[in-house]
This record gives structure tokens, sequence and C-alpha cells, in this order.
């Protein structure tokens, strides 16, 4: 049996409740954010989000920016609600050096308290979602283990505001202050990490950091946990000590930075050609931004590649049906009606795209389903993305 088949096995045989003592694998997205960031829907509100997750098949969902104060009050009706979505306090923030991090909580109360430790290091909680802390990040990751809050670097692999975006090691960026977590963004996958020694002992997050409620952004990269119960703290705990059952995302390929590119006119260069044009495309004069995929080998050097969870490549539902149909756009009223057809028809997205037959799905629609298929048997061309340009896929 081949690897990918082994994994597809493992991930099947694991979905949904585990019938053992209370053991239940949730489906989580830990990171996204509010209209309080930059560039963010104004639909993201508690309740179009708690109706998205029951959509998409998500049981966990970080709250996004819970040390704005207004946006972590207005949670306060829906951390017990009737979808039985577990909603944990989360937020993101930016240091003095632009490095982006991501904090998760148990309690409301100890993004209250941060915030305290915090007041005097930021121009204002209230007018940023996301804010820019001015300080560095072991300062934060102190603070945030003050208040016992996890901490880890966001999207660390992305060449803008993330860790291996300006520093070469875990220290280098956290001093003596250790971390909780590394979370890969959309551009990496478990792979890229598995042999850089930093991050040996260190879980893998895989999160969407949602700017929008479409199924095509919420939930776009889960993680999976076996929880022993249905609460915040539960998932806190599982972090805590490293017990990831899964990680599921999109093809490295497809993130917009995956190759080193120009950042204007989006041309692909080899890491070598562009330490040779001096990192200046000689397209057009524009940046060359070093790829995830290239930084990764350079972290890599001399490591040896450690075990992982499974880590299952997924697409969301919305942009395999904008593929299948040609569509210019996701939300086009064919492509919604077709994904609509899907949901009323099965339980939710991340089921229909892990574990339904395929027989069941070509019933609805037979390309999506033929879409499917390639994607569990990795039948897919990927067309990378870098420079700030999404990748692409097709169909064998």
């Amino acid at each position: 049996m081949e690897g990918g088949l082994k994994t597809r096995v493992l991930l099947i045989s694991l979905y949904g409740v585990i019938r053992k003592g209370i053991l239940m694998l949730a489906t989580a997205d830990l990171h996204i954010h509010s209209p309080y960031s930059i560039a963010v829907s104004r639909f993201m509100q508690p309740e179009a989000l708690i109706k998205g997750c029951v959509t998409k098949g998500i049981q966990v969902l970080g709250t996004g920016d819970a040390l704005q104060p207004d946006w972590l009050a207005g949670w306060e009706p829906f951390l017990e609600n009737d979808a039985g979505i577990i909603i944990v306090p989360q937020a993101e923030v930016e240091d003095k050096k632009r490095v982006h991090h991501v904090i998760l909580a148990q309690e409301p109360a100890q993004f209250d308290q941060l915030r305290e430790l915090l007041a005097g290091t930021t121009k204002s909680f209230l007018s940023s979602g996301r804010p820019h802390v001015y300080l560095s990040g072991e300062d934060i990751a102190r603070h945030a283990h003050d208040v016992g809050a996890l901490i880890g670097p966001a999207h660390a692999f992305t060449p803008w505001t993330a860790m291996y975006a300006y520093f070469d090691s875990v220290p280098a960026c956290y001093g003596g202050e250790p971390i909780d977590f590394v979370e890969l963004g959309l551009s990496a996958d478990s792979s890229y990490g598995a042999a850089i020694p930093d991050l040996y002992n260190l879980p893998f997050l895989t999160n969407s950091d949602a700017h929008s409620p479409t199924p095509d952004k919420l939930g776009r990269e889960f993680n999976r946990f076996n929880l022993t119960g249905r609460t915040a703290k539960d998932v806190i705990a599982m972090i805590r000590v490293g017990d990831v059952a899964m990680n599921a995302g999109f093809f490295p390929e497809e993130g917009k930075y995956n190759r080193t590119a120009c950042t204007r006119c989006y041309t692909q260069y080899s890491l070598e050609e562009a330490i040779g044009h001096n990192w200046k495309c000689p397209v057009d004069g524009g940046l060359i931004k070093k790829g995830v995929s290239d930084r990764a080998r350079e972290l890599s050097r001399g490591g040896t590649a450690r075990p992982r969870p499974p880590y299952l490549h997924v697409l969301p539902l919305a942009q395999i049906i904008q593929t299948v149909e040609g569509a210019s756009s996701p939300n086009t009223k064919k492509c919604k009606e077709i994904y609509a057809s899907f949901i009323g028809t099965f339980e939710n997205e991340i089921a229909l795209l892990v574990d339904i037959p395929l027989a069941e799905i070509q019933a609805v629609h037979p390309g999506v389903a033929e879409a499917i298929s390639a994607l569990r048997e990795n039948r897919v061309v990927l067309h990378p993305g870098g420079g700030g340009k999404y990748g692409t896929f097709s169909l064998r």
C-alpha cells in the first residue's frame, strides 16, 4: 500500500467520534480575524462564524483578535452555543521586528489580563484587532505565559511578517522563552519543518487565518485533536502536550509565497538565479522574494526529518467547484448552487472532502466527484504560486 493511501485509510478510520471512553476527534481552526483587523469582511461576526463552522464541519474555532476588548466581549453570548462549537480565545500580535505571533488561551479573562500587562506597548487595542506591540518576541511570549496562555509564530515560513522571514532559529526570535507550537502557514506543510532541528519537539498547527466567513476561506486549513472533553481548556491541554492527531491544508504549492518570485510580475526564479540577479527582477525591476520552499531547505540543512502526524492535502470545495465549472469565482450563482446542493445532501464540507464515498458524490455532480477522486489519489497537477500570487491546480 502506497504512503498516500496508507495515510488516507488512517484518516478515514479516525474520522468522527472515537468510541474509546469519551475521546472525540475534533476538527479545529484556531486562527481567524475580526472586522477590527485590516482587510477583513464586515460579515466576520460570531453568529455567522458559528453557522459557517456547521457548514464546514468545524467543531473548534478560535475567536480571532481577542486583545480587542469589544470583539472579545461580543463573543460572550456565543461561548456556549446551540451548535456545540468549542470557542477558543485567540489573538495575533505583531512585535517590534514585525514578526506575527498567535496566542491561544482557555478563558477570555486571560486576554483581559494580557491586555493589562501589555498596556503602554501599543498605540491602541481599540483601533486594531491585530495590534503592533513594541516588544520583542521574547517579551511577548513571557507575558503570554504569565497569564497561562500558549504562544507560537504565526505562518512561520511566510516571507513577510513571520519568524523565518527575519530569524534563522526559534531562540533568535524568542530568546530564552520557550514557545508552545508553530503555525505552518498556507505555503508550507509538515514536510517543510520536519527536518528543522529547532522544531523537533514542537507541534505544528494548520489554521485558515481567515478574513472572511465564506467556505473557501474559513477552515481552508485545519487541525484535528483527540479531546477528552468539550471545552477550550481541553483543546489547550492537547496543544500543550503536543497531541495533534492530524494536520490538513493546501498543497504548499498553492500558497502565494511558495516559490521564489518577483513581487510585481510573479516571474519565478531558482534560488541561484535570484542571488545572481541580486534579488531584483530583470524583467521589470521588481523585488524578488525568497520562496517558502527554498527557505525551508535552507533551514533544514544538516537536519533529519522526524515523523509527524498525518498531513492531508485538501482544497476548499468551493474552489474545486470553481475549477470544475471553469468559473471566474467560487461565488458565482452557479457555483453557489452546486455548493448548496452538496451541503443539503451531505453532513458538511470536510466530511464530503475526506470520507463520503465517491459514488454518492457522483450522484450529485460527476465532475466534482472526479475532482475529489483525483485529490484523494494525488492525481493533481500543481502550478506553484510565488511573489504574492496564489498557486493553482489542474486535474490530470
